[in-house]
């Protein structure tokens, strides 16, 4: 099973503030929606008390130490990445992805196969970091530029980069 980062960080590795996306960039949201869709997401709970619901057209994995925390049938709780992806694995899924925010962005770095990075020509203030993209763990495979518009707020490059294996 292919376990894939998604993220939109800007140049200072910033990826929200007060528990928002900090810019519109309306191609990022849909290159988001595409690549996602018809796919298992895991992310953490405040990603999803941000998003406000379950996303459609795939299956919500929230990762909480809130025992109580419930999701609307068809979505799973856990409360350690690991399980979470214990789970894809029995599911024999092909592909799952890691939506956020930082703190399982940070486990999840070590195991991922894949991310894929919305880089943003900015430098905004923010209380939420993307770790570090370290080159010896990850080479750059493909990128695609992006002037900013009507409809996208500043500069940007969609980036794939691929864990180095030893």
């Amino acid at each position: 099973m292919k376990i894939s980062i998604i993220v939109a960080k800007a140049k200072n590795n910033v990826i929200g503030k007060d528990n928002q996306l900090i810019w519109k960039l309306s191609s990022d949201l849909k290159f988001f929606k595409q690549i996602t869709s018809g796919h298992h997401i895991i992310m953490g709970r405040k990603t999803y008390e941000s998003v406000g619901k379950p996303l459609p057209n795939r299956t919500s994995l929230v990762i909480t130490r809130n025992q109580d925390f419930t999701l609307p049938e068809g979505h799973h709780v856990f409360h350690s990445l690991q399980d979470a992806i214990k789970y894809c694995i029995g599911k024999h899924l092909d592909q799952v992805f890691i939506i956020g925010g930082a703190e399982i962005y940070n486990q999840a770095m070590d195991m991922a196969d894949e991310l894929l990075v919305t880089e943003v020509d900015a430098a905004p203030d923010g209380d939420v970091y993307f770790p570090e993209i370290k080159k010896e763990d990850w080479k750059k495979t493909s990128s695609e530029k992006h002037k900013r518009d009507e409809k996208n707020e500043y500069n940007f490059e969609f980036v794939t980069y691929k864990k180095i294996r030893p």
